[in-house]
């Protein structure tokens, strides 16, 4: 009897060390992950995905994902290049793809990206005057996506897109920028008007040129204003009537 219960306890003993060595030895990885094989410390290949079967104890594996991580850079303080005092947040959106690259070359690259855009964000804003960070964000967007991504491959890591979010400035230089749109607009106003006065002064020219070259028409024009004159009753006008409109006296018989 004393057999036979020592012979069970064997058999589950067995069975327990079978089911945690399968524990151990098989992964199953989704479509979108990768492992990352180490046979005695030393790379061995990335596997996945699907079933991965692994020798416990002398091999191990690390799971990457490789879908698109999104990461929100934290508001940094940059000074313009005309000396403006801004608060610049930022999100950027990268994925790994080179899993040995991701897992040998960089202990955290979450981290290292982060602080990596950080810096980044600051220098190349740094370049540029306020209105360009205002008006020209497209621009610094892809700016800062280049430099992120020639520097992250080495990690085996693409920056796909940086999105600037927002552009803090401080009161008293909204209040500044607002005097100067305003200033602005007034300008083009007057350039337009100008510009207006300018057109319609050399239509005037034009038009005196014609009509000293066509008596006829210049008596065409007191016509019309005659019968525009007409039309109004409320008021005396006084016009002028050219002698040469009137009919020339007949000659007296001699």
């Amino acid at each position: 009897m004393d057999v036979f219960i020592f012979d069970w306890i064997a058999y589950l003993v067995v069975l327990a060390l079978l089911i945690l060595f399968l524990q151990a030895a098989i992964y199953i990885f989704r479509e979108y992950e990768r492992g990352v094989l180490f046979t005695l410390g030393r790379f061995t290949r990335v596997s996945g995905p699907g079933f991965v079967l692994i020798i416990p104890v002398v091999q191990q594996l690390v799971r990457t994902d490789l879908r698109m991580f999104v990461e929100d850079v934290p508001s940094q303080d940059v000074i313009s290049r005309d000396n403006v005092s801004v608060k610049v947040n930022a999100v950027i959106y990268f994925r790994i793809v080179d899993p040995q690259r991701a897992i040998i070359n960089v202990a955290d690259f979450r981290a290292a990206v982060s602080q990596l855009a950080q810096t980044t964000l600051r220098s190349v804003l740094g370049k540029h005057e306020l209105d360009e960070m205002l008006a020209e964000r497209d621009k610094l967007n892809a700016d800062i996506q280049e430099i992120l991504d020639r520097q992250t491959d080495a990690w085996g890591i693409k920056v796909a897109n940086v999105e600037i979010k927002h552009v803090d400035i401080d009161e008293s230089m909204v209040r500044a920028i607002a005097k100067q749109a305003e200033a602005e607009r007034l300008r083009r106003a007057r350039v337009i008007n100008a510009q207006g006065e300018f057109q319609a002064a050399s239509k005037l020219v034009e038009a005196g040129k014609l009509l000293a070259t066509q008596p006829n028409a210049m008596q065409l024009r007191y016509f019309n204003a005659l019968s525009d004159i007409a039309t109004d009753g409320t008021s005396t006008v006084v016009f002028p009537l050219p002698i040469d409109l009137l009919p020339k006296p007949k000659p007296k018989d001699e």
